[in-house]
This record gives structure tokens, sequence and C-alpha cells, in this order.
């Protein structure tokens, strides 16, 4: 397993704990975040804040990896996941992103998070 696979492994590793220090040791201290369609934001102070997402959703989330491929500094995932509300329900999703790295840390997260509705593809 390639270094870059193991940050980002590491990484999704803290989100399914919630563990800020974990997440945070695997970024560059210019990271970039875009959430496509919600929000993009620079540096780790910035990010930490949002690491726990909106109010009404209850950390952590549960991430499962599809599939994992790497191209140079450069790793994309397929996941899959739910995420429990604060009124009890569940927020099931389908997730593309794509991590850019720079000496073994993440410097970009580029995300696409489909809410699933009906079943594993709506």
């Amino acid at each position: 397993m390639s270094r870059n696979i193991e940050t980002v492994n590491t990484y999704l590793d803290g989100f399914r704990k919630n563990d800020h220090e974990q997440i945070l040791s695997c970024l560059t201290d210019d990271i970039e975040w875009t959430v496509f369609g919600a929000f993009h934001l620079t540096g780790k102070d910035a990010y930490d804040q949002a690491i726990d997402g909106p109010p009404e959703f209850v950390n952590p989330p549960h991430l499962e990896v599809v599939r994992m491929v790497e191209q140079g500094d450069v790793v994309m995932a397929e996941l899959t996941g739910w995420v429990r509300r604060a009124d009890g329900d569940e927020m099931r999703m389908s997730m593309a992103e794509v991590f850019v790295l720079r000496d073994g840390k993440i410097a970009e997260r580029r995300a696409w998070v489909i809410e699933l509705k009906e079943n594993e593809h709506r």
C-alpha cells in the first residue's frame, strides 16, 4: 500500500471515530476542502470547525470504501455511508472523493455527496 493510500485510510478512520486530531494530522496547513453544492474552505482551523458537519447530524458517520484508485499524488475514492440525524432518522449517501496529496499529506479534498432516499442508486 502506498504512503498516499495509507494517509487517506488514516484520514477516513479519523472521520469514522470523529477524531479531530487524527484527521488534522493527515492535512497540510493550507488544506482546501470543497463539497460541491455545499461549501469551500481553506486552512486547518476552518477545516477543524467543519469536521462535525451541520448540527442536524450526529457524528460519527459510518463510511465504507467501495474502491480507491491512485495516480501520482491523487487518490480517488468511492464511498457509501450513512449518518444519523438529530431527529433519529438516517441520511444514506454515496460519495466520490478526490484527495490531492503533497509530501504524504492531503492538500486538497474535493467531494461530491449524493443523498440516497429510495435505494442504493436513488
